[in-house]
């Protein structure tokens, strides 16, 4: 069982911005800047492409909307995408606020945040998203 799986299965805590009956939207706990978020199916699988076709779509939306709460929280000139696959063995995303090519290297130190500073950037983005949703 992957961390992904256990933080669906809350099991261990997470900062959740964004969560559907099929997908979990979290802030990554060693951020490449603020607003780094993860997007997860809440399936476990391991691979991305090896998602079904039906929840490997459905994955790219709800990171899509999450992106939109990201900019919307957090300005910046994009929202990267990333996808990697090998930190855990359970398909993500990184959506990551972006200025400048640089800060999407994952060389790049992390950030060293307290669970005050992740807590304000969870509560900024659940607010932008829920302007961005609200009718």
């Amino acid at each position: 069982m992957s961390i992904f799986t256990k933080i669906v299965q809350g099991e261990i805590p997470a900062h959740i911005v964004a969560e559907t009956a099929d997908f979990l939207a979290f802030l990554d706990i060693s951020p490449l800047v603020m607003g780094h978020v993860l997007v997860i199916p809440k399936k476990e699988v391991d691979y991305i492409f090896d998602l079904d076709d039906e929840t490997y779509g459905g994955l790219q939306f709800f990171a899509k909307v999450v992106a939109q709460g990201i900019k919307k929280a957090f300005p910046c000139e994009r929202v990267g995408v990333a996808v990697i696959g090998l930190e855990v063995p359970h398909a993500h995303i990184h959506l990551i606020p972006i200025n400048k090519m640089n800060d999407m290297n994952f060389a790049n130190e992390k950030l060293k945040l307290t669970p005050g500073q992740l807590s304000e950037a969870k509560e900024k983005i659940v607010d932008a998203l829920r302007d961005i949703t609200a009718p």
